[in-house]
């Protein structure tokens, strides 16, 4: 369908003549182009039962053409750039009706119900996607994303490691974390920098109890902000004095469990 493809950079954007579109750099645009890949990413899909799906970021379609084929499902996708909407109305037609033409931070949870959500995001808002979903978590069934390998690893790690973080906490404390796969860079146009990875997010079967998600953000933020330091120095704000002589405290911030942290928020002042 593409041809033979040109590129060249012209003001922030990468041009593809074929009479297509344009790569914008300022979206974070990194089109998959390898088949194999998203064929694989969409059989991943397909494991799990759902009857509404929404596509983030669906670009050229990549995904998209193969999204449409599922037979008995509700599907919508979410595309902030005009641009790649035209191309996409013009390129498969079954999609009017379904594209939701906006930015997907600023759009409204897009069905009744519980739904999925699959994409390969753009890297440049790839957590504030991730973030957005935590707060429909209530009715996410399943998330499937591409992700820049280093936010993927976060997003996965477990305590003791040097990626585990705030994300890695405040993701895992309601979704189980399955990492699936890596892309090379050569399955982009244009080809990214950086490595990505396909990651699988399921709501837990049995959620960590926590004394509230304000709390849970607070002391994880707050842990965190100076990770060098033991817990104790970190967090000493939030706990009264006689709650800080728990030994636990001694740890750093990386080296407690999201269970650690959960059982914590009730501790709080």
């Amino acid at each position: 369908m593409i041809g033979k493809l040109q590129e060249t950079v012209n003001g922030g954007l990468l041009v593809i003549f074929a009479g297509m579109y344009t790569l914008k750099k300022s979206l974070g645009q990194h089109f998959l182009k390898d088949e194999n890949i998203s064929r694989k990413i969409v059989a991943v899909l397909q494991q799990r039962p759902f009857s509404r799906l929404l596509e983030v970021g669906p670009g050229a379609g990549a995904l998209t053409k193969y999204l449409m084929q599922i037979e008995g499902i509700d599907f919508k996708a979410a595309e902030l750039d005009e641009e790649k909407v035209d191309f996409l109305l013009k390129t498969y037609p079954a999609l009017r009706g379904k594209i939701i033409h906006q930015n997907f931070l600023d759009i409204q949870k897009p069905f009744e119900g519980m739904f999925t959500v699959i994409g390969n995001f753009p890297y440049n808002i790839s957590t504030q996607i991730l973030f957005r979903i935590l707060e429909w978590k209530e009715s996410v069934e399943c998330m499937i994303g591409m992700f820049q390998k280093e936010v993927a690893m976060r997003i996965a790690s477990g305590e003791g490691n040097k990626t585990y973080g705030v994300t890695s906490i405040l993701v895992q404390a309601f979704f189980d974390v399955e990492y699936l796969f890596d892309v090379p860079e050569k399955c982009f146009t244009p080809p990214p920098k950086v490595k990505s990875s396909v990651i699988r997010l399921l709501p837990k079967k049995t959620p960590v109890k926590i004394k509230s998600e304000k709390q849970l953000f607070l002391l994880v933020k707050t842990a965190f902000n100076q990770r060098r330091k033991t817990t104790r120095n970190a967090v000493k704000n939030l706990f009264d004095a006689a709650i800080l002589k728990d030994s636990l405290f001694d740890k750093r911030a990386e080296q407690l469990s999201v269970q650690q942290f959960a059982d914590l928020t009730f501790k709080m002042r």
